[in-house]
C-alpha cells in the first residue's frame, strides 16, 4: 500500500462512519413524537459531536416573535443562557441570514462547502461560543448554542460537515412536528367552535328543564313560613325540593363537562342513554319548529367504550343539522339504535339519524365531511361554518368507527354512525 493510499482509505472510512452516524441520528429522532424529547436528543447529539459540556436549544415560538429555550444541559442556576431570545436579536438575524454553523471562540463562520470567514455571529453579552442554525424551507426553525471550557476543543472540517447534515435532519423533523402541533391546535379550536354552537341549544333546553324544579322550590319557600308546624308537609315537600336541587346540579354539571371537555376520555357508556340525553336537549327547539321526534332504541344494546362528551357533540351536530334541513315546515326526526354483527364476528352498535328535510344534492354528498364545506349560505342565524360534520367524522374515526350518509333531494337525509363494542 502506498503512502498516498493510506490517507485516502482513512478519508473513505471517516466518510462511511459519518454517514452511518447521520443515518442512525436521523432514524432516532424520526421515531420521536414529542417536540421536547426531540429537542433533548438533538442537543445531546450536537454537544457530543462538538465536545461541549454545556448547551441549549431554542425553538421558534408558535405565533410569537421569539425563540424559547426548549432543552438545556450542563447549566447551573447561575448560567446566563436566557429562557427566550427575540427574533429581532442580532444573533437570530445573523443565523437566519447566514444559515451556517459558527465558532465564536475562533472568530470564524464555518460552512461545509465554503472557506472560513472571519465574520462571527454577534454573541457579545450572550452565552455560548458555537451556534448551529436549524433551517428548513428557508425558515429558521431552531438553533443550538454550545459552550465548552476554554481550549478543550476546536471544530474541524469533518465534524462541521456532519453537524451541518445533522442540523438539516433535525430541522426537518422539528418543523414537521411543529406543523403537526399547529394542526392539533387548529382541530381543538374547530371542536370548541362547534361545541359552542351546540351549547346554544343545550342552554335553551336547560332553561326549559330548570323552570319546573325552580317553581317547586319557589312554592316551598313561599309556603314554608305558614306551614312550618305541618311536619308531614315539611317532610314530603322538602324531599321533592331536594330532588329538584339535585336535578339542577346534574344539569349544570352536564353543561360544564360538555363545555370544558377536550381530551378524549373513554368510559363504558350506554349509547341509548346518550341518545336520549341529546334528544332531550333539542326537544324544546324541535317542538317550536313543529318537528316530531321518533325514537326507536334497541333493547339489550351492548355498552360501548367511548368519550361521552365527544359522541354527544357528534349527535347534537347531526340533530341540529336535521332540524335546519327540515326548516320552518313540519317534519320528522327519527333516531334508531341497533346491534350489528360484523362478518368476522365482532359486535358493533349503530346509531341512525334520519330526517325528512330538503336533502343533499348527489354532487355534494362526497364533500359533506370536508372541512369548511357547507351548503348553508343564507346569511342568517343558521349559516354554517362547514366544521360540524368534519369534526363529527374525525371524532367517530378516533373511536375506531365510521360514519356514512345517504340523501335524496326533497326526501331527506340519513346518517349512520357505527361504533365497535367491547362486548
Amino acid at each position: 500500500m502506498t503512502d498516498r493510499a493510506l490517507p485516502q482509505m482513512m478519508t473513505a472510512q471517516s466518510a462511511a462512519e459519518s454517514l452511518r452516524h447521520l443515518t442512525q441520528f436521523s432514524q432516532a429522532i424520526g421515531e420521536i413524537t414529542s417536540i421536547p424529547a426531540t429537542a433533548e436528543r438533538v442537543l445531546s447529539e450536537f454537544s457530543e459531536m462538538a465536545q461541549c459540556q454545556q448547551g441549549a436549544l431554542y425553538l421558534a415560538e408558535h405565533e410569537r416573535a421569539d425563540f424559547r429555550r426548549l432543552a438545556a444541559q450542563g447549566l447551573s442556576s447561575t448560567e446566563p443562557a436566557p429562557l427566550t431570545i427575540s427574533a429581532d436579536h442580532p444573533l437570530v438575524r445573523f443565523l437566519a441570514t447566514h444559515r451556517q454553523i459558527a465558532d465564536q471562540s475562533t472568530g470564524t463562520r464555518i460552512a461545509a462547502d465554503a472557506p472560513l470567514d472571519r465574520q462571527s455571529p454577534p454573541l457579545d453579552g450572550m452565552w455560548g461560543d458555537i451556534t448551529i442554525p436549524l433551517v428548513n424551507r428557508g425558515r429558521l426553525v431552531a438553533f443550538v448554542l454550545l459552550q465548552s471550557k476554554p481550549a478543550t476543543r476546536q471544530l474541524g472540517s469533518e465534524p462541521i460537515e456532519l453537524l451541518t447534515a445533522m442540523a438539516q435532519s433535525a430541522a426537518n423533523v422539528l418543523d414537521s412536528q411543529l406543523i403537526c402541533e399547529d394542526l392539533r391546535q387548529s382541530q381543538t379550536l374547530m371542536r370548541r367552535t362547534d361545541r359552542l354552537r351546540s351549547l346554544e341549544t343545550i342552554a335553551g333546553g336547560f332553561a326549559h328543564e330548570v323552570r319546573n324544579p325552580l317553581t317547586s322550590i319557589k312554592t316551598f319557600i313561599q309556603l314554608a313560613p305558614e306551614r312550618k308546624d305541618d311536619a308531614e308537609f315539611m317532610l314530603d315537600f322538602s324531599r321533592v325540593v331536594l330532588d329538584d336541587v339535585y336535578r339542577i346540579e346534574r344539569l349544570i354539571q352536564e353543561i360544564l363537562d360538555y363545555a370544558r371537555h377536550m381530551e378524549p376520555k373513554l368510559t363504558e357508556e350506554d349509547v341509548n342513554e346518550i341518545v336520549s340525553s341529546c334528544l332531550y336537549f333539542i326537544d324544546v327547539q324541535a317542538r317550536s319548529q313543529e318537528i316530531k321526534i321518533e325514537k326507536e332504541l334497541a333493547s339489550e344494546l351492548p355498552r360501548v367504550m367511548l368519550d361521552r362528551q365527544q359522541i354527544k357533540q357528534v349527535l347534537l351536530n347531526l340533530f341540529l343539522n336535521a332540524m335546519d334541513a327540515i326548516g320552518k315546515k313540519s317534519g320528522t326526526l327519527r333516531v334508531r339504535t341497533s346491534k350489528m354483527m360484523k362478518p368476522e364476528g365482532d359486535i358493533w352498535v349503530q346509531i341512525e339519524v334520519q330526517d325528512t328535510g330538503c336533502g343533499i344534492p348527489a354532487a355534494n354528498l362526497e364533500r359533506v365531511f370536508d372541512p369548511f364545506f357547507t351548503t348553508k349560505h343564507d346569511g342568517g342565524d343558521n349559516e354554517g361554518t362547514g366544521l360540524g360534520l368534519a369534526i363529527a367524522h374525525q371524532i367517530v374515526q378516533e373511536h375506531r368507527g365510521n360514519i356514512h350518509v345517504q340523501s335524496a333531494v326533497g326526501v331527506g337525509t340519513t346518517f349512520h354512525i357505527n361504533l365497535p363494542s367491547h362486548a
